[in-house]
Formats: structure tokens, sequence, C-alpha cells
């Protein structure tokens, strides 16, 4: 594709180069828009971001790659294929779970590996494959429904769903229950009643509070498998770059927006912080809905308060830590469990308190790729998840690092012992910090929080209520949160940017 004018001569800027930016922009390129994005930091990704330190290599943000479709999809749509940008490594185990008892748990995609597995649990080894196979059957179910409808149409509100789905909606998707019910009602096993639990990770809000049809996040692993990116993960953020280069969509780098400008029921365009005014057709903002509508378009309170439903999901304590001395019990993703995960759930989601025990998510990225850390050494990467920033009561710089102490005191107990004496690079990321790099609502690391009774789990809509020509993108927005959510999220907003352009010829 040539980098002339669109076609259609309508000119789209994009706010925000992270991957639901990029992929708004590369989907609306491929329809012939002519396209121009505009991002305050000096690179791309978003929170798909890098740090290299004393030849360690960190990922500060996602760490796993799931349902590679929606991400090869996004390539199709500008005409090229995804394996020329980026390659994809299989990870095995998926996880390895830890609890405070000493047992150790590995989830493997391999139904054979699963099974060996599941000797190691207490009862009948016959009744526990027979449930964990159910569970996965029904959450199949909940993920082939979803699929079909809230993914492939992009439906954003209840209305749209209803419209899709008819009877369906009430009688086969399973709304009726949190998480947390139907895995109790399905699973008798504590073990896997925790790690099912904690599938929740992936958009960063509580089992608890989440419909049931949320279940359906185990099978995108089990079913579609769980990827490393060759190199690291941010080389997918480096392919997106290439692939928008390729197609002809300019970057403006070190280009904080000012504000969305505005005339009536449409916006005209963005003027930057260097006072530089940039004209468009259609604005897409990948900063988060409830900040952008209240720093970027100043708009009234009475109007930002229909939305604060959509509160923002966790934030996390990012912890990456070079070590002198790898810890061999680690595979690439690890999991170690709270005495009491119950009390974690409420303690972080319904308090908004720091945990003392919190589920420990770690990384050890050289499992799969040496290269992360000079020969000998480990590389680490420790996210508990923690409220969000209250803006009434925050919590200190002091008040965090008691937290980072008390996870290493626990990750010490749980075998990785003298873990501080073998630390030689530390780096931590606390919600403020995650605040200021990325505009994120609170320091949320995850968009919207999935709370049914809040929000019925749905996130923002992609088109604004108010202006005609603004659409959003990113894990404030439907789908929501995480890396293929982003990816397909970008691509539902060109759908809906054609259908209004279609509405405004």
């Amino acid at each position: 594709m040539s980098e002339t004018a669109s076609p259609r001569g309508k000119k789209v800027v994009v706010v925000g180069a992270g991957l639901g930016g990029l992929s708004a922009a590369i989907s609306l390129r491929g329809e012939g828009f002519d396209v121009e994005i505009v991002e305050k930091n000096e690179k791309v990704g978003g929170k798909l971001n890098f740090k290299e330190i004393d030849g360690f290599g960190f990922d500060l943000g996602p760490s796993i790659f799931t349902l590679p479709q929606f991400f090869e999809s996004l390539w199709e749509r500008a005409g090229k294929k995804m394996e020329d940008y980026v390659q994809l490594q299989s990870v095995t185990p998926h996880w390895r779970n830890f609890f405070e008892d000493g047992l150790v748990l590995d989830l493997y995609e391999e139904m054979d590996l699963m099974k060996k597995e599941l000797e190691k649990l207490p009862g009948d080894l016959d009744k526990n494959w027979e449930q964990f196979q159910a569970f996965l059957e029904y959450g199949r179910e909940q993920y082939a429904l979803t699929d079909e409808g809230y993914f492939d149409k992009g439906l954003d509100n209840v209305w749209e769903m209803l419209r899709h789905y008819g009877w369906r909606l009430i009688f086969k998707m399973d709304h009726g229950h949190t998480m947390s019910e139907s895995i109790y009602n399905k699973l008798d096993d504590e073990y896997l009643r925790l790690i099912f639990e904690y599938f929740i990770k992936y958009v960063g809000s509580s089992a608890k509070d989440a419909p049931g049809y949320m279940n359906m996040m185990s099978l995108i692993q089990f079913d579609y498998g769980l990827w490393y990116v060759k190199g690291g993960m941010y080389n997918l953020a480096r392919g997106l770059d290439k692939l928008v280069s390729d197609i002809g969509i300019r970057i403006r780098f070190n280009s904080e927006v000012e504000t969305i400008n505005q005339s009536g029921k449409d916006v005209t365009g963005v003027t930057l912080k260097n006072g530089e005014t940039i004209n468009a057709d259609y604005v897409v903002c990948n900063m988060e809905v409830l900040p952008a509508y209240r720093k970027l378009l100043s708009e009234p309170l009475e109007f930002t308060k229909k939305l604060e439903k959509f509160e923002p999901a966790c934030s996390g304590l990012v912890i990456h830590l070079g070590t002198d001395k790898i810890y061999d019990q680690l595979a690439h993703h690890n999991f170690f469990y709270s005495k009491n995960q119950n009390k974690h759930f409420d303690t972080v989601f319904q308090k908004g308190e720091l945990p003392e025990d919190p589920t420990i998510y770690l990384v050890a990225p050289t499992r799969t790729d040496p290269s992360k850390a000079p020969e000998g050494h480990d590389n680490i990467k420790i996210l508990p998840h923690i409220p969000p920033i209250n803006p009434d009561k925050p919590h200190t710089h002091e008040d965090y690092m008691a937290l980072k102490d008390r996870v290493i005191n626990k990750l010490e107990r749980m075998g990785l012992t003298d873990l501080r004496k073998h630390t030689v690079v530390e780096d931590v990321l606390t919600p403020v910090d995650i605040e200021a790099m990325y505009n994120s609502n609170r320091g949320s690391i995850y968009g919207v929080v999935s709370d049914w009774k809040k929000n019925q789990a749905f996130k923002a809509p992609k088109q604004s209520s108010k202006y005609r020509n603004l659409f959003f993108t990113g894990g404030s927005v439907n789908p929501g949160g995480g890396m293929p959510m982003v990816i397909l999220c970008g691509q539902k907003v060109a759908d809906r940017v054609l259908k209004q352009e279609a509405k405004m010829s």
C-alpha cells in the first residue's frame, strides 16, 4: 500500500500507540483511510514495554500471549502475514502452581500430561479427572458463545447482546453465578478451585465479582495454547511498528495530546502540548476512556459520572529481579497461592487495601529464552495484584515497599531460598509509576474491572455517546484488557468507523 492520500479522502488521528491504538490504525489504513498516530512516549507498545539493565531484558508489561488468531487477522487486514513480522514459541507447561503445603501442580495443554498431574491431588483421581474435563467443556461452551457474538460482532452493551443472542443469553450464557460460584459448584478439589479462580488474572478482577461466563478464560489457554514471542514479548511491538511503517502510517513520538478539539457533536482533531493542531475527520483515542473525557475533552462531572461504573481494574506492584542464581524449580509462568484467596480478593477488590498474603504471579522467561539474562543468572518478574490508586486515601511509597518485602518473604518461604541475597538487579513499578507512564486510570493495568453488579462485566463502548466521530480503543473498552482483547478491540473500532462513515457520507 502506498503512502498517498486515502482513496476515501478521510483522515484519522489516533491518540496513543498502545496495542489498541496500533490495531485500530492498521485496520483503518487497510480500509484506505489516511492515518496518523501521536504518541507521548518515545516508542510504540504502551504497557507492552521493555527495559534492559546490566544484561537482563525485562518485559515491563504483558508476559503471556494467547489467541494468536486475533493477531493474525490484524495482519490480514493490512494484506500481510504475521509470521513475516512476529514468530511465536509454544510454552510448556503453561503454568506451575505452588501451594503453601508444598504441593506443586503443572498445567499442560496435553491432556495425557494433565491427567498425570492430577494424580498429585488428594481424593479419587477418576472423580477429579471427570470434573476437570467437565469444567473444560463448560468453559468451552461459554467461550464459543462469547466468541461468535461479543468478540466477532464487537458487541458493546446489553441491548446489542440481547439482539444478537436472544434466548441463548438467558439460558446458555452463565451470568447468574459468579466465576467462583460456578467453580465451586463444578469442582470439589480445593487446589483446582484456587487455580481456576486465578484465571481471572487475565482481566485484573475478582473471581468473586466477575460473572460465571468469564470461566471461558481457561479455554483460551487449554484450546488455543500459551505462547511466547521469540526474542521477547516486546518483539510484538517491534513487529507492529514495522507493519505500521510498511503500510504508510506516520507516528509522531514524544508528542503528547493536550486536547481533543470539539465542534458541536463532532470532534475536529487534536492539539498537541507544543501547540500544534492536527485536523482529522475521525479521532480514535487509545487513552483510557475516563481520563480522556476528563483531561482531553474537559467534560463536566455530570457527564463523566455516568461512566464511573467503568471502574478501573486492579493495578500491580511490578518487581523485576536479576539474580546470580538460577532457581531451577521455576517454570516460565508460576503462581504462588495465598493461604486464603477469598480474603485476598476481598482485601484488594472490596476494601481497596494492600494484601497481607497475596496470590503472586511470577515469570521466569529464561526457561524459554535464555538470552534474557547473563549466563548462570535468572530473570524474574513478580506481580501481585493490588488496588488501583485511591485519590482520597492513596497508599504511600513506603506502603508499596512494605508489600514488596512481604512478597519476597513469601517467595523465600515457599522455596526461592535467599532470593534477596542473590538479587543483583532490581527494578520496581508502583501504581503511581504506571499511571504516569501510560495515563492509565488510577494506575490500572487491565483497563476496566469485570464486575457483574457494577457493569455486567462490560467495558466502555467503542463509540462516544457524545461525539459522532470519536472512538475509543484499548483495555478500558469492550472487549477489555489483555493483549488479544485490545488487538481485537482496535479491529472492531475500525468496523464501527466504517459504519459511521456510511452514515455521514
